[in-house]
């Protein structure tokens, strides 16, 4: 990739790439454990709403704290030490900060820190998929205007994947599928933080004694986080979301061929070029052998459909034991794992050398709406991804626009103006609407998605 040379000129010439990272949770403290051992690139501050966290985590990942910490950005600048703060957007203006990470996972506020880092002349890395989803096609224009990098998070899945298909695609092959695996049965759906633990497993004593938030982990299992990954990859590669939502077809990694390819060719796909994901679990519960759990794929044939062309790069993949289908039409690669914040540094580089993204939305191709968990009744508040009332489902945009619905990132805190029932799609005229930044960002980038289809 040919960035470790340009980190080792930038340390030797004693300008390191100065980062600012945005909440130090578990994926900001899986960077923190790497960025101290990359020459050239320096945490110059951490913000985190609760400073004896962040410093927690420094402290958790090697740092030592004392020496290491202050609570002054020019201090930080002058001598190579972390400021810490509460305060994200003094860390945004601190003089010295070329790239800004929001690892925070709160949508409202990704987009808040994205904005404020766009004027200030920061490049970012999108850490908050919650946020890229929400607003991603209008966050990134206004970094595209501003001549600045707007990324996904190499490390995490969306990245890897969206980095997969452009390999495809740069090699001349046709993408047919791409996407990660996961644990999923449909009965997820409708999981509360009430049950999420008796599907990993722990009991609730257990999960609090190591520091799990319910909320969240219950997202990873009722398909929502799932849902919003598909959405950034769609986004940011073209490819299409499913019409009906995901399926979590059961599938391992000697099956992903033979599975994820249209259905007039034998397999699950309603059409080629769609973001798919695979579950770890058969429908009756038992394990998917050679499970894909942890990691990504990409499906795809020769570009050409038919002759001498497709047959000798089919005769390649028999060759080179490239995994495929019966026919040896299609092929699939894979990563069985990821190391999500632990490859964060690999996006921080390229933003400040190469100015180039690690992935990054292009158009408002897919959504993630609300859908109901259970019958809710007016006056009721919603509790947003995780919670008790609603999960979200990936869907086409402009079926999501031609519907009204309402966003995934939108329905926390929001109050319902009318009964929904189960299973059902909430709409923007379901809730009450505050006047808030993330709101009417949102409304402006479907006014404008809206605009794009009709001209």
């Amino acid at each position: 990739m040919n960035l470790y040379p340009k980190l080792m000129t930038r340390q030797q010439e004693g300008r390191p790439v100065r980062v600012g990272l945005i909440g130090a949770g578990k994926f900001g403290s899986m960077f923190l454990a790497q960025v101290r051992h990359v020459p050239g690139m320096h945490l110059m501050g951490l913000a985190d709403l609760s400073p004896e966290r962040a410093r927690a985590a420094l402290t958790a990942t090697g740092w030592d704290t004392e020496a290491a910490t202050t609570t002054d950005f020019s201090q930080a600048l002058r001598d190579g030490t972390i400021c810490i703060t509460d305060d994200p957007e003094a860390l945004i203006r601190a003089d010295g900060v070329d790239v800004v990470i929001d690892a925070t996972g709160i949508p409202a506020a990704g987009i808040r820190h994205a904005l404020l880092a766009a004027e200030q002349g920061r490049h970012m890395v999108m850490v908050n998929v919650e946020a890229d989803v929400l607003a991603g096609p209008y966050l990134a224009r206004q970094f595209a205007q501003a001549g600045l990098v707007y990324s996904m998070a190499y490390g995490d899945q969306p990245a890897l994947v969206c980095e997969m298909i452009d390999w495809a695609r740069t090699c001349g092959f046709r993408v047919v599928a791409a996407g990660k695996g996961t644990k999923y049965l449909p009965s997820y759906a409708g999981s509360t933080p009430d049950t999420v633990w008796d599907h990993y497993g722990l009991t609730a004593a257990e999960a609090e004694a190591g520091g799990m938030n319910p909320q969240m982990f219950n997202s990873f299992l009722d398909g929502t986080k799932s849902a919003l990954e598909m959405a950034a990859i769609a986004n940011a590669s073209g490819l299409d979301a499913p019409r009906d939502g995901l399926t979590f077809p059961a599938a391992g990694t000697d099956q992903l061929a033979d599975m994820l390819k249209p259905r007039r060719d034998g397999g699950l796909l309603e059409q080629a070029g769609l973001v798919e994901v695979v579950s770890c679990l058969n429908r009756d519960g038992s394990p998917v052998t050679n499970d894909l759990r942890w990691g990504v794929y990409v499906t795809f044939e020769a570009g050409d459909d038919a002759g001498p062309g497709a047959d000798y790069v089919r005769r390649c993949f028999r060759e080179y034991q490239v995994a495929t289908d019966a026919t040896g039409r299609y092929a699939s690669l894979f990563r069985p794992s990821h190391l999500i914040g632990l490859e964060l540094p690999v996006s921080v580089a390229s933003a400040a050398l190469r100015g180039e993204p690690t992935g990054a939305t292009q158009a408002f191709k897919a959504d993630v709406v609300a859908v109901a968990k259970r019958d809710l009744r007016a006056g009721e508040r919603l509790d947003g991804e995780g919670g008790y009332t609603v999960w979200g489902k990936l869907m086409p945009a402009p079926a999501s626009l031609a519907a009204g619905a309402l966003p995934v990132g939108l329905a926390h805190g929001v109050t319902l103006r009318r009964d929904v029932a189960a299973d059902q799609t909430l709409a923007w005229d379901d809730i009450d609407a505050p006047e808030e930044q993330a709101f009417s960002i949102r409304r402006l980038m479907e006014q404008q998605a809206r605009a794009e289809i009709a001209g």
